[in-house]
């Protein structure tokens, strides 16, 4: 692909976002949203041999990759936020630039994980301009395993809150102080299926902070870079995503059941994807998604696909991704391109 265009793109609070073009052609706009503690990389992997970028920019697409106020490289990062703002205010900033910049009266979105939620809760919220959608992993309802559940009752994000801490990073390496590789070893201790485990102390991070993202032998050489996907994620949002997966849905940032009552918002074609062994968000979580959808829009705007021997993040940074879920993605686009 060629060098992309780069824009800047302010907030109305004042926050500054980016999004980078990649324009393959006359198919699209479509917009790419990352999850939380990773950045718009995540659809840019070397280690990755085609990356949904690529694989849609072959296609024919005009892709946008959108870099909102959680992305690890931007400084808003290490800013508390919540998702409500990344939903109210980075939604329609992103979406309604791409519209002027390339002259389109709508967008298509793929989202994924918390970018998938905080695009829910913007649809929920009035977002305009959105034509069709991808929701990868998550949309209105947040069910997670056992081991998560305990952890957003135990109030970790709250507690560290409290102790004065802004934000949770991933990322470590070898030339940390004794103190941070010290902890390293502590992390090692959290509790992963066994044949999940690995020598990766970004790994045992990942898996500490958000739980198990992903099948190891999904992501092939990805494994070794994770180091350049995962950062900080800011202490505000995590709290709000304990109350989430305590609530089952989105909620705002105090808990108030502000988005679900405007459903009928959500009345365009989506796609609900998601892995058979997701263990951060269970699969069970589309479902209602799609039953809640279907019975209050109509059942013909909305699909649902399970990724067989898939996790989250693995479907979109995995080594056969372009194989396995890739041509989904690109089906959904074209059919409401």
């Amino acid at each position: 692909m060629p060098e992309p265009e780069v824009h800047s793109v302010i907030a109305d609070d004042g926050t500054e976002l980016r999004l980078k073009r990649y324009r393959g052609g006359a198919l699209g706009p479509v917009l790419l949203s990352h999850c939380v503690g990773v950045s718009s990389r995540m659809y840019l992997v070397d280690a990755q041999e085609t990356t949904l970028t690529e694989f849609l920019f072959e296609r024919g697409f005009d892709v946008w990759l959108v870099d909102h106020r959680l992305s690890i490289e931007l400084r808003a990062s290490l800013l508390r936020s919540s998702m409500d703002d990344v939903a109210t205010r980075d939604y329609p900033a992103a979406v309604d630039a791409v519209r002027r910049i390339a002259g389109s009266e709508s967008v298509q979105v793929v989202a994924h994980g918390v970018g998938s939620s905080t695009f829910t809760m913007a649809i929920l919220a009035g977002l305009q301009g959105v034509r069709s959608a991808v929701c990868s992993q998550v949309s209105t309802h947040l069910d997670v395993p056992l081991l998560n559940r305990l952890k957003t009752y135990g109030r970790s994000s709250e507690l560290m809150s409290a102790l004065g801490m802004s934000a949770v990073t991933a990322y470590t390496d070898a030339e940390s102080p004794w103190t941070t590789r010290a902890l390293d070893r502590v992390v090692r201790l959290y509790p992963i299926a066994r044949g999940e485990r690995c020598l990766s102390p970004v790994c045992h991070r990942v898996s500490m902070i958000y739980g198990e993202l992903y099948e190891h032998d999904q992501l092939g050489e990805v494994h070794e870079r994770l180091h350049e996907l995962f950062g900080v994620a800011n202490l505000g949002l995590l709290s709000q995503l304990g109350a989430m997966s305590r609530a089952g849905h989105v909620v705002d940032a105090r808990g108030g059941d502000v988005y679900l009552p405007h459903l009928q918002r959500m009345a365009i074609p989506i796609l609900l994807l998601h892995g058979t062994d997701n263990q951060c968000v269970l699969p069970r979580s589309t479902q209602k998604t799609l039953e809640i959808l279907s019975r209050t829009n109509g059942p013909d705007l909305y699909r649902r696909h399970e990724i067989q021997g898939y996790g989250h993040v693995d479907c979109m940074i995995g080594e056969h991704a372009d194989r396995d879920v890739f041509p989904l993605i690109e089906d959904h686009l074209r059919a409401t391109a």
